[in-house]
């Protein structure tokens, strides 16, 4: 069963359950998971690949965390409550982010690999360490460690 067919799942089991939060993430995801069917021009009835699913459960995710953050600095905590369960539910979908460590150590073992010695070669880092992990560690951990390293 891909993912794209378990969250349909879990629309109907949320109805079932009267899960009103599960239900209105699981609809959520399910549109968006539409319209990236329609932008790629295919039927909306359609299945969406797992990683595609996973790019679009990733790009909700980031969403969801930055309107937490403006609503908890727009003093909305209600909002901001309803986005986390929300976020709860995405990330029911991601896949195990790695620690610390083990990013530093990719970062590393790129360095070496790539002879990067100052800070013109962030980006070129950076990419290549996202590349390498495909996914696995947040952009924002990864450039922060990589623009340490290169200090």
């Amino acid at each position: 069963m891909t993912l794209h067919e378990q969250i349909q799942r879990d629309v109907k089991e949320a109805l079932k359950a009267r899960d009103e939060a599960r239900l209105r993430a699981a609809r959520n995801l399910l549109a968006a998971l539409t319209n990236e069917l329609v932008a790629k021009r295919q039927k909306p009835n359609e299945i969406l690949s797992d990683e595609n699913t996973l790019a679009v459960v990733k790009r909700l995710a980031k969403q969801r965390r930055e309107s937490i953050e403006l609503y908890e600095k727009g003093g909305r905590p209600e909002l901001a409550a309803a986005e986390r369960a929300e976020l709860g539910y995405l990330e029911g979908f991601l896949p195990e982010l790695m620690s610390e460590d083990e990013i530093r150590a990719v970062v590393m073992s790129k360095k070496a690999e790539l002879n990067i010695t100052d800070a013109a070669g962030v980006g070129r880092l950076t990419g290549a360490v996202m590349q390498a992990l495909k996914g696995r560690a947040d952009g924002a951990r990864v450039k922060a460690i990589v623009e340490e390293l290169l200090r």
